[in-house]
């Protein structure tokens, strides 16, 4: 049915527009090595990694995927983090020879998850743990943090008015608690603040976990 539906309503890429897969290989480049983010409320507390700047094909591409309906392009977004995950700079698990990693998503609001399909950063983690799984690196994927409703949409805050957004609504689930032995990365679309990524960090090591990395998509300003 998929092939049939291609043949009659061809695939154009979200970020160009043109025919062929959701993101077409042209720009699929803007997804390069990842590279250190420093923000005043995660210094000191975890290493935060973004892969492009929030502009140009990056921002169209995420657009397209979290505000547009195409939630095609979860298997390419989710390759761009599982190509970074692979090489990130985290620290190894007790047994070297095995390698391991848990994703963490940054949770969504329960309204805007509805919209769109489901928690799309989740979505995004289990993209990229397939990619991972298929060369050899046992992977979990561990929604282990809630956003309680309540909680304002995030764009055009401050980085004050994002931690009192936060404030007692992020909270922590023992039934996405990560397993042992797993280093654990925050996974998120955009970094924009900080305060997200230093909320997400903070909640799980209230509860016994340590973060190794934050990885995002983007990074904005």
């Amino acid at each position: 049915m998929k092939k049939l539906l291609d043949l009659l309503i061809p695939s154009r890429c979200a970020a160009c527009g043109a025919r062929g897969a959701p993101c077409c290989a042209r720009c699929a480049q803007v997804w390069r090595s990842a590279a250190e983010v420093v923000r005043a409320p995660t210094a000191g507390l975890v290493r935060v990694f973004a892969l492009a700047r929030y502009r140009g094909v990056g921002r169209r591409l995420l657009i397209a995927y979290k505000e547009r309906g195409r939630r095609d392009l979860a298997p390419s977004l989710g390759r761009a983090l599982a190509e970074a995950l692979a090489v990130l700079p985290i620290p190894a698990p007790v047994d070297p020879a095995v390698r391991r990693i848990c994703l963490v998503p940054a949770p969504s609001r329960p309204s805007a998850a509805r919209v769109r399909g489901g928690p799309h950063v989740e979505r995004l983690a289990n993209a990229a743990a397939g990619v991972l799984a298929g060369r050899g690196i046992e992977v979990a994927v561990a929604p282990a943090l809630e956003l309680a409703g309540g909680a304002r949409d995030a764009v055009g805050l401050g980085r004050a008015e994002r931690i009192a957004n936060l404030a007692g609504r992020l909270r922590f689930r023992q039934a996405g608690r990560p397993p042992p032995g797993f280093p654990v990365v925050v996974l998120d679309d955009v970094i924009t603040t900080g305060a997200t990524a230093a909320a997400c960090v903070q909640a799980l090591s209230a509860e016994g976990v340590a973060v190794a990395a934050v990885l995002t998509l983007l990074v904005a300003g």
